[in-house]
């Protein structure tokens, strides 16, 4: 069964089982964040460009983007339970450990190769990792955030040892259109612009002479 078949039959899967009751629904319409494949080279994908990456070194930066945008989401989304974000990262780490933990010393390797030292490669991936994290910090677009991260969590779970690269090409996109607030799909909002209204000092003893509005002071007396 081919790489793309295998993957294919894992999300059928957990969209079966995502089509019981709903879960965490924050949109009656949520905007579709869903988006097409990537390798890593694409700008902004990865955190951060990758010169001289291989496809598999490119491959682990999105493991481990997927992996980091899970761990965000295992945080920040526990205020809606529903969404099983911390037990699909907690099932994540343990189903595709040694995957994770190949696609780190691939990472390692990467970085110690372009540094030019152990220790400035050590340090170029610890930077990486720090860059990673900050790149999934959302405020405005939790909710949409969280959404797309609880339903690509549950397709994880599916997802057969040995292809969680390929997973994350899949779903990276998806992860990334997420970080971006869109709101409810359902409605059309029309926010019409309306002049402020001027509000007059009529208490103001200085717009008053003998009894008579002071144009001069305080503008044209309100008809």
């Amino acid at each position: 069964m081919s790489v793309v078949r295998t993957l294919a039959v894992a999300v059928a899967t957990a969209v079966a089982v995502a089509a019981t009751p709903a879960s965490a629904q924050f949109f009656l319409k949520p905007y579709d964040t869903s988006g097409e494949r990537v390798t890593g080279a694409e700008p902004g994908i990865a955190t951060q460009a990758l010169p001289g990456a291989t496809p598999e070194e490119l491959r682990a930066a999105l493991m481990w983007n997927l992996r980091a945008g899970l761990n965000v989401a295992a945080l920040q989304c526990q205020f809606e339970p529903s969404l099983l974000t911390l037990g699909n990262y907690n099932a994540l780490l343990f189903n595709h450990a040694d995957e994770l933990k190949k696609g780190y010393d691939t990472l390692g390797k990467y970085f110690v190769r372009t540094a030019g030292s152990a220790k400035a490669g050590q340090t170029a991936l610890d930077q990486f990792g720090t860059r990673v994290y900050s790149g999934f910090s959302t405020v405005s677009a939790q909710l949409g955030f969280c959404q797309a991260a609880g339903e690509i969590g549950q397709e994880a779970i599916f997802v057969p040892r040995g292809y969680l690269g390929e997973f994350a090409e899949m779903r990276m996109r998806k992860l990334r259109n997420s970080l971006v607030a869109y709101g409810e799909q359902q409605f059309g909002r029309n926010v019409n612009w309306m002049r402020p209204v001027r509000l007059y000092e009529f208490g103001n003893p200085k717009c008053w002479r003998k009894g008579l509005w002071q144009v001069k002071r305080c503008g044209a007396f309100p008809s």
